[in-house]
């Protein structure tokens, strides 16, 4: 069993800068496919950015695409979320996912077995 902890949320204003961290503990997730969601209160989750376990695959969604960069270290066992130009849209509970069975990370939340709890982000305009 994964055990997925998400640290490094808080507030920001707009235009501002923030690093999320996922650690890992129970299992290593070195063959997992990584990837980092968000919801915002009253919405659905939605796909934020992915990463393959090797790290040489990364994929974002459309509103961040250019601003934030995922990232990971095999060798202690976390992903990172680079969050740049931050936006009062961006606020949201960001979480991290594990696919235990795809090693190239996908958009799909369904795909993921181990979720963290979350970290809130919250921007001020």
């Amino acid at each position: 069993q994964v055990q997925l902890v998400e640290s490094g949320g808080g507030l920001v204003q707009a235009g501002g800068s923030l690093r999320l961290s996922c650690a890992a503990s129970g299992r290593t997730i070195m063959s997992y496919g990584m990837g980092w969601f968000r919801q915002a209160p009253g919405k659905e989750r939605v796909f934020v950015a992915a990463i393959s376990s090797n790290g040489g695959i990364t994929s974002y969604a459309d509103s961040v695409k250019g601003r934030f960069t995922i990232s990971r270290d095999n060798a202690k066992n976390t992903v990172y979320l680079q969050m740049n130009s931050l936006k009062p849209e961006d606020t949201a509970v960001y979480l991290c996912a594990g696919d235990p069975r795809r090693s190239y990370g996908s958009s799909f939340a369904t795909y993921y077995d181990y979720w963290g709890q979350g970290t809130q982000v919250t921007v001020s305009s």
